[in-house]
């Protein structure tokens, strides 16, 4: 009698692990991901942002020698870069990779630093984009602090994902976190905020394309402001880039 072959496609494993964690903890979901073959060798992926602390947190008590992707545009807020030295040397992270855009490449696509102002989607693939897809060579997928409630695509985010584009897996340890949750985590574990937050940052990327955020406006107002851009475009859905939400 013949045994029927069992499937175990990436969808597949994708859809068991959604199942199994479903009413799981975001830090039982990461403690999983990490010590599990099911989803292979993983990085953090993080832009040391506005909410990014939480997830490096929990890495540092977890498997504080997961690496830690950090993408160093060149066109950062000076204190991005102070914070991310400073949380990096607080948490003890042990593999922190510091990755940058290909000299060459930005040298003949943005030698006056000005790519930004006529095409921020050019910007964003030259600066972020290829460079993130270079350092995940090698991984079988990577860690987000993506949540359900920054909206758009994101609306039915699930704890794991199959990256189509790449065939990686992602895991979205926080996708049913709440804004108050991301606050109370930070408090009871006294982390260290971002220091633009307080100067009306709440959500923060490259100095150029990151202004402050009046009351009452969206959080992510101030990211590519004036334009139908909320993204990077580093999250595929389908094979193509989306434009909501941040990383981490």
């Amino acid at each position: 009698m013949l045994q029927s072959k069992i499937d175990t496609s990436l969808p597949t494993r994708v859809s068991g692990l959604n199942e199994w964690y479903r009413l799981n903890s975001a830090t039982a979901v990461l403690s999983h991901a990490l010590a599990s073959p099911d989803a292979g060798k993983l990085a953090l992926v993080s832009s040391f942002g506005a909410e990014s602390v939480v997830l490096l947190h929990m890495i540092s008590v977890l498997k504080r020698d997961t690496p830690v992707i950090f993408l160093d545009t060149e066109m950062l807020f000076a204190e991005t870069l102070v914070y991310q030295q400073d949380l990096a040397e607080r948490l003890g992270l042990k593999d922190l990779r510091i990755i940058r855009p290909n000299a060459d490449a930005v040298a003949e696509q943005d030698p006056n630093r000005d790519l930004h102002q006529s095409d921020t989607d050019a910007c964003c693939t030259l600066r972020k984009t290829v460079p993130l897809q270079r350092a995940l060579q090698g991984f079988d997928g990577w860690i987000t602090g993506r949540k359900r409630y920054h909206g758009g695509d994101r609306a039915a985010l699930d704890f794991f994902e199959t990256e189509e584009a790449t065939g990686r897996m992602k895991v979205n340890p926080l996708a049913h976190w709440t804004r108050q949750d991301v606050q109370t985590y930070m408090e009871e574990n006294r982390l260290p905020r971002h220091p633009l937050v307080a100067q009306g940052y709440p959500s923060i990327g490259c100095q150029p394309c990151t202004s402050r955020v009046a009351a009452g406006e969206d959080s992510r107002a101030g990211r590519w402001r004036g334009t139908d851009k909320s993204e990077c475009g580093i999250h595929f859905v389908n094979g193509k880039p989306v434009r909501t939400g941040e990383t981490a």
